[in-house]
């Protein structure tokens, strides 16, 4: 049996190497985006984003199949549906598994913002946990949230549907609240309206939001149904 040289030794550590290095290629895992992260760190994140949903748009497209409170008689208009910690892209969700209990003190106490429990629990288990406050402090923080934004004299009373363009809706809401800009707020809509997604910093002051204010509806105009129980 021939002895292998100095070249063949050589060779066969090097395919000894790669061999290894593919191996160790399968075994890792790639980059993964913001969006698409395993969880988070709670209070890691870079700001928030306010979203108020358009409950007549809601319980419209739900139908008699949504068995939410708000689809009842009273006549809820914007109702939040979360406060979510962003990064500048993507997001963190459900940073504590399971998540810290919710009172249901907590829950009844925010029915007159957002008016589903299982919302509430949802949107703190989702969201809330990546924010790094106790649930109390949480809440506090999307009550004073929303208190901070104006609702345009336009949508204070809708008693019949309106024919709303998405860029008049931001400059409506612009146009009542000093310091929002264009780049600090985003609509969503299909054929409806369906929320506006307004960005606040930490300290809860408007701030400019990019890659949220590009995922803005663009159609020409939607449908704002009219508030139920009118």
């Amino acid at each position: 049996m021939l002895s292998q040289g100095p070249q063949s030794n050589m060779i066969s550590r090097a395919i000894a190497t790669a061999s290894l290095s593919a191996m160790l290629a399968l075994l890792t895992p790639g980059p993964v985006s913001a969006q698409g992260r395993n969880f988070g760190q709670p209070g890691v994140f870079d700001f928030y984003v306010l979203s108020l949903s358009w409950s007549p748009s809601f319980c419209e497209a739900a139908g008699d199949r949504s068995g939410s409170p708000q689809c009842g008689e009273r006549p809820y208009s914007f109702v939040v549906h979360g406060l979510w910690p962003q990064f500048e892209r993507g997001f963190p969700k459900s940073c504590q598994v399971p998540a810290p209990r919710l009172p249901r003190r907590i829950v009844d106490s925010m029915l007159d913002l957002m008016p589903a429990p299982r919302l509430i629990y949802h949107e703190w288990d989702n969201h809330g946990t990546c924010s790094g406050l106790s649930p109390d402090a949480y809440f506090d923080e999307v009550r004073k949230a929303r208190d901070k934004v104006k609702i345009p004299p336009a949508y204070a009373d809708v008693k019949s549907t309106l024919r709303v363009s998405p860029a008049e809706v931001k400059e409506n809401f612009i146009k009542a609240n000093p310091g929002l800009t264009e780049i600090s707020i985003a609509v969503e809509c299909d054929n409806r309206l369906r929320e506006v997604r307004i960005c606040l910093n930490k300290q809860l002051g408007f701030r400019d939001c990019p890659d949220v204010a590009r995922r803005s509806c663009r159609r020409d105009e939607v449908a704002m149904p009219p508030v139920r129980g009118q």
